[in-house]
């Protein structure tokens, strides 16, 4: 067995410690760029969204480089990500790729049983012992948790450092280095190191940046690529900008979710206009959307697939919670022909206004 998975942030450095740690050999498909697009779009559905596209791009790269297996993290509905892994089986199939799927999905919604027989079937094609593999597990969530946690650092910082840019490379250097590294133990060492240095960095608490929060659908949220890389041009702006969905928000979410205490806060703050599960992560959206006016943050940027359902009934929802809170709120609907001159100049003209915002606040206007 030789297994690969789609990018989606910083998944590939959590998995990487997961598949060493276990002894699985695997492919970590090329990072999400044009070409994968392309050929991603080139064989999928023309009316399926964005990250569909590139997820078929994804494996069909890894698949040239020798992968015959599939870890694909699932969702049983509404939203139209439940029917993913189907869609993929058979349009795999119609393209003449004998590939297998594993789908990691929500304990509540396949059982811990069968839950435990996915993870099974990976965990036995891993050279290593139980008690490694175990380890391994144990390695890659605290890896998981200690990546999110230095890219929220950096993306926080980003507005209060004196050295423009130090954030920004220094986050681009540990993804680089730890990716060296040829196990989980080693990751980790090497990730606590960089966030010590990130809580060393140079910043000018007199500054007053603009803080964004980063909302919306979770895949455009947290793959850089299908967002054209939004929180690096933030970063770049000298905007502090702060991201609730991360890869290991999902893991402790999904761990929770059996016990119903999954996301309490987020939940709570989109009650009034959000009352109920309707796929995707609309509730956290709109909960986010709420939770950011409440923390002070200048504004917030939803950001989903063209298509997308769950977000597009949040996307009706947010001119209401912006007209009650007095909190902007922009949208930004992603697809494979979005223009990136465009897109950029929406994300400018949103900094423009409220920064006039605050001006006319602090003059009294």
């Amino acid at each position: 067995m030789k297994v690969t998975f789609p990018h989606m942030g910083n998944i590939y450095i959590a998995a990487k410690a997961l598949l060493d740690g276990m002894g699985v050999d695997y492919v970590i498909p090329e990072k999400n760029n044009d070409a994968v697009l392309e050929i991603g779009s080139l064989h999928s559905p023309e009316e399926i969204c964005l990250p569909y596209k590139l997820m078929i791009g994804n494996y069909i790269r890894a698949i040239e480089q020798g992968a015959d297996t599939i870890i694909l993290a699932g969702s049983c509905g509404p939203c139209r990500f439940g029917e993913y892994c189907e869609l993929q089986m058979n349009l795999m199939k119609s393209l003449g790729y004998n590939i297998n799927f594993i789908v990691i999905d929500y304990p509540k919604d396949i059982g811990l049983r069968e839950l435990y027989r996915r993870i099974k079937v990976l965990s036995s094609a891993g050279s290593k012992n139980i008690i490694q593999k175990i380890h391994a597990f144990s390695s890659s969530v605290k890896v998981m948790n200690l990546i999110d946690e230095i890219e929220q650092s950096a993306y926080m910082y980003a507005g209060y450092e004196r050295n423009k840019g130090e954030c920004k490379n220094l986050l681009n250097k540990c993804k680089a280095d730890v990716m060296n590294c040829t196990n989980p133990k080693e990751m980790i060492n090497f990730l606590k190191i960089y966030r010590e240095k990130f809580n060393h960095i140079n910043v000018d608490i007199n500054k007053n940046p603009l803080h964004i929060a980063i909302i919306g659908e979770i895949y455009t949220v947290i793959e850089p690529f299908s967002n054209f890389y939004i929180e690096d041009k933030l970063m770049d702006y000298g905007v502090s900008s702060s991201r609730g969905l991360t890869p290991s928000w999902w893991v402790k979410n999904a761990a929770l979710s059996p016990l119903k205490i999954n996301s309490l806060h987020i939940r709570k703050n989109a009650k009034k206009y959000l009352p109920m599960q309707i796929g995707g992560h609309a509730v956290e959206c709109i909960g986010e959307a709420v939770t950011a006016c409440a923390e002070g943050f200048d504004g917030a940027i939803q950001i989903f697939p063209m298509g997308c359902m769950p977000e597009i009934v949040s996307k009706s929802i947010l001119p209401t919670i912006s007209k009650e809170m007095n909190f902007p709120v922009m949208s930004l609907v992603v697809d494979d022909m979005t223009g990136e001159a465009g897109y950029v100049t929406r994300i400018e003209a949103f900094l423009d206004l409220l920064e006039r915002r605050r001006q006319n606040v602090l003059s009294g206007c």
